[in-house]
């Protein structure tokens, strides 16, 4: 339950909302920074830095901390309201899944 701010009175937020930030906590955003994870080890291990594979790398970074600040960490904060449980959300939803993207491209380049 959180408070207006307008009027200082407090509300629920609706069901859809609670069912769409869990699925983008633990599907949506895990399955993009895996992906992106892949992605941007490739690019560190190609050894290709040209400009246009750079920004879009760079891009790519940039979304990656929107996403995990807006849709899991802010999310995870408003509903809990403690701090520590928003960043093991974080740590679960997103860090690990993009270490494990990254991990699954080393592996495959060292074939």
């Amino acid at each position: 339950m959180t408070s207006d701010p307008r009027t200082g009175s407090p509300h629920t937020a609706p069901r859809w909302h609670h069912a769409f930030a869990h699925s983008i906590r633990y599907v949506v955003a895990p399955a993009i920074l895996a992906v992106s994870g892949f992605f941007t080890a490739n690019f560190l291990v190609s050894g290709q830095y040209t400009w246009p594979r750079t920004s879009r790398v760079l891009a790519l970074t940039l979304t990656l901390l929107v996403l995990s600040y807006e849709f899991v960490y802010k999310e995870q904060t408003e509903t809990t309201g403690s701090g520590e449980q928003a960043r093991s959300a974080v740590r679960y939803a997103c860090v690990i899944p993009y270490a494990v993207g990254a991990i699954l491209m080393l592996a495959l380049w060292k074939l």
